[in-house]
């Protein structure tokens, strides 16, 4: 009979040693699902030996019951190695807590495992007493790895990381270098965007083919349907065996009624790389105002505008909107962004800035730095043969722009726009009413369409709304600037008298 492999002998003493730590089969054999085994057989038996795993998978499918296994399986089983160190890592100490207190509740459930493991509960640590293997669960908001050289680091619910650097992780990653094969594993649901770290993990792993890194994500596609049986099973392999139908079955429903919820079942029940924290644009409201935009509507109806500067060396962002004879809102935005910073940012926001560039998406202005000439003379020219009623603007920056408009001899109906709660909340309100009845063609424009999907609601106590750019984990300009521009054009100046060209500051 041929011996298991080196992943064989893990699944074999997770199902033989490790009990069901909690729920209606407590106290039985832990029985892992094929997807569970592939995954533990392509990291522990690949031949190029494996630096990093990567499994991605929807809630309530095992993911920390996996963790605790492999874990048990390097602390007293087949991959036990003499005064060793193994940490698992998350971003809450209650998170980090979970991992520890199924481990523990297995060793305590098996008369086998009991005898050889010393908890410390305090600490939230194992030993393995028989190889003196120390295990500890730690935690963003506690202590850290610094001064740890642990052979097995597996990270958990790396996707609540936003940004691509954090320290914490930085430091378990970098605590391994007393190894030449020490192994790191990151068991978590995807994170909302691709400029996160995960993301940027799992997207490096499928682009590089590094064959020490195996990466299995199991997700539904991006414009899956919320109630496609396929993209359930596809992010959830675990269906019907210890994930719940039923459950499962109530949330798509509540996301169907709900579009509030709708981000939130897409990130954490379909795994797909959705904010789901307090998003103002679902996917799906905004997918279903992806009409052509009439060109004509700007040249026989008034015009309304929105104008977000950002920062000097980022995205600024110019929207135009005007309405249809059946009441629909037409959008056209602009995007200037300095050509020296293209590259680098392309990067660092994970976004193709440069494709855009060349698509003319985005115009580049010279140097580093957004030149305001050149977006005084460009919105000049932009609104040339327009009845253009009135722009909102933030006033960042805007003292700059306007003294080189004033230079160009550019006029143009400027309203300072604060952007506030009690300044946004009304347009919030006129944005969101018109998208949810259907009175919005944007075109589908990728920039836009970047900056709808990372925008993110700011309530105030009073139940007042705003954009927050800084609790947004990509850029937001254009959602910005169209807010400000159907602000403009709700705000009843319609109905006034066309006013002369003016620049007005307060």
């Amino acid at each position: 009979m041929t011996p298991p492999s080196r992943g064989g002998r893990v699944i074999r003493f997770v199902e033989k040693f490790c009990l069901v730590p909690e729920g209606k089969l407590i106290g039985q054999p832990m029985r892992l699902a094929d997807f569970q085994k592939q995954f533990i057989l392509d990291v522990y038996d690949n031949p190029a030996g494996t630096s990093e795993g990567i499994l991605s998978i929807a809630r309530k499918n095992g993911k920390t019951g996996l963790i605790a296994g492999i874990l048990l399986a390097h602390l007293v089983g087949p991959e036990a190695r003499l005064n060793s160190q193994i940490v698992s890592g998350a971003r809450s100490r209650k998170q980090a807590a979970l991992v520890f207190g199924l481990a523990y509740k297995m060793v305590k459930l098996s008369p086998i495992l009991d005898p050889l493991v010393r908890p410390v509960p305090s600490a939230k640590s194992l030993v393995g007493i028989a190889k003196n293997v120390t295990y500890e669960a730690l935690s963003a908001e506690g202590s850290t790895a610094h001064g740890l050289s642990p052979v097995l680091a597996i990270l958990d619910e790396l996707g609540q990381v936003r940004g691509d650097q954090d320290d914490f992780v930085e430091a378990v990653e970098t605590a391994s270098g007393a190894y030449d094969d020490a192994l790191r594993l990151i068991i978590s649901t995807q994170a909302p965007t691709d400029a996160d770290m995960l993301s940027v993990k799992i997207d490096d792993a499928i682009a590089s083919k590094d064959p020490k890194i195996v990466c299995h994500v199991h997700a539904a596609k991006p414009n899956a349907d919320l109630a496609d049986p396929e993209a359930h099973r596809a992010a959830n392999p675990a269906m019907g065996i210890f994930r719940s139908v039923v459950e499962f079955e109530a949330a798509a429903a509540k996301a169907a009624r709900l579009p509030s919820f709708e981000n939130s079942f897409r990130n954490l029940y379909l795994n797909q790389r959705v904010n789901r924290f307090s998003p103002f644009m679902a996917p799906g409201t905004w997918a279903a105002t992806n009409g052509p935009v009439d060109e004509k509507v700007f040249l026989t109806s008034p015009v309304y505008g929105g104008l977000d500067l950002a920062e000097t060396t980022d995205l600024t962002a110019f929207v135009l909107v005007a309405q249809d004879e059946q009441g629909c809102w037409h959008v056209r935005p602009w995007f200037w962004k300095p050509g020296a910073t293209v590259d680098d940012h392309g990067k660092r926001d994970r976004v193709p800035y440069p494709r855009w560039v060349d698509e003319g998406l985005i115009e580049t202005t010279p140097g580093v730095a957004v030149d305001y000439e050149f977006v005084g003379r460009r919105l000049g020219e932009i609104c040339a043969g327009m009845d253009v009623r009135r722009i909102n603007f933030d006033r960042f920056r805007f003292k700059t722009l306007e003294q080189q408009m004033s230079k160009l001899g550019v006029v143009l109906p400027f309203e300072p726009f604060g952007q506030g709660h009690v300044s946004m909340a009304p347009a919030m309100d006129s944005t969101e009413i018109a998208f949810l009845n259907g009175k919005v063609r944007h075109g589908g424009n990728p920039v836009l369409t970047m900056c709808a999907r990372n925008a993110v609601v700011d309530p105030s106590p009073a139940g007042d709304r705003k954009l927050n750019k800084a609790k947004s984990t990509g850029r937001i300009d254009g959602m910005v600037a169209l807010v400000m521009a159907l602000g403009a054009a709700t705000g009843g100046q319609e109905a006034a008298p066309k006013p002369k060209p003016r620049m007005r500051m307060l």
